[in-house]
């Protein structure tokens, strides 16, 4: 992972986390005014596995007072919609979320030929029929 290394290319990462936009981010860091789509592009992939990094390290720490929030709503909130989606949430993402529904077209054994069922038992069981 290439990290950088002088201020202007601490100063344009910092900038791109921010705002999303290498150009505004290169733009505040200092580099060039005549070609900053060019420069904030040439940064932003040289940089790109450092930035994510980042992100993902700031959305970590941002994790615990989010899980607080959610907590006070599940108890605190005056609407029971907001309270139920709350305590769905603090569910979920202990591992309780609710199995997804399945729906199923059942043929009745009626509707099919006998030439039918014997080929379907037959496939079931990996038998070839004579």
């Amino acid at each position: 992972m290439d990290v950088p290394k002088t201020q202007r290319q601490i100063d344009f990462c910092n900038q791109y986390i921010i705002t999303g936009n290498a150009k505004k981010a290169a733009l505040a860091a200092g580099y060039s005014a005549s070609d900053p789509e060019k420069a904030g592009w040439r940064l932003k992939t040289r940089f790109q596995e450092f930035i994510q990094q980042a992100v993902k390290d700031n959305i970590g720490k941002m994790v615990p007072g989010a899980l607080e929030i959610v907590n006070y709503l599940a108890i605190n909130a005056e609407s029971e919609q907001v309270r139920l989606k709350a305590a769905q949430d603090i569910l979920d993402r202990a591992g309780y979320k609710p199995t997804n529904k399945t729906e199923q077209t059942v043929v009745s054994v009626e509707e099919k030929s006998t030439e039918e069922l014997e080929a379907e038992l037959a496939s079931l069981i990996g038998q070839e029929i004579h």
